[in-house]
């Protein structure tokens, strides 16, 4: 079984910066990509992508925060991490960690961490 545990979120006002970690471990095989979703509060709200990094780190941005955000990894530690700049108060969500592991059978799941709150005041 792999665990996530997340840290870095909490209170900024807008145009601060926050940043995120996601530590991988337990039975860990090979991590694929790592990456973030995030949530905004309300009902009906849909999870939607915030960065992602694969294991050659080629990385992929949401619409939404492109420009503003870096992600990037320590593979050695099975960390990611998102360096966010310039929030918004529209940032303000519930951030889930992502991964995609291989076990040692090959196969592949997909873990979520609890999430972390950011709330960006205006």
């Amino acid at each position: 079984q792999v665990q996530l545990v997340e840290s870095g979120g909490g209170l900024v006002q807008a145009g601060g910066s926050l940043r995120l970690s996601c530590a991988a471990s337990g039975r860990i095989s090979r991590v694929n990509r790592m990456g973030w979703w995030r949530q905004a509060p309300g009902p009906g709200q849909p999870r939607e992508l915030v960065a992602e990094i694969s294991r050659d780190e080629t990385t992929y941005y949401g619409g939404s925060v492109k420009g503003r955000l870096t992600i990037s990894r320590d593979s050695a530690k099975n960390t990611v991490y998102v360096q966010m700049d310039s929030l918004k108060p529209e940032d303000t969500a519930v951030y889930y960690c992502k991964i995609s592991h291989t076990n040692e059978f090959l196969v592949e799941s997909t873990y979520w961490g609890q999430g972390t709150q950011v709330t960006v005041s205006s």
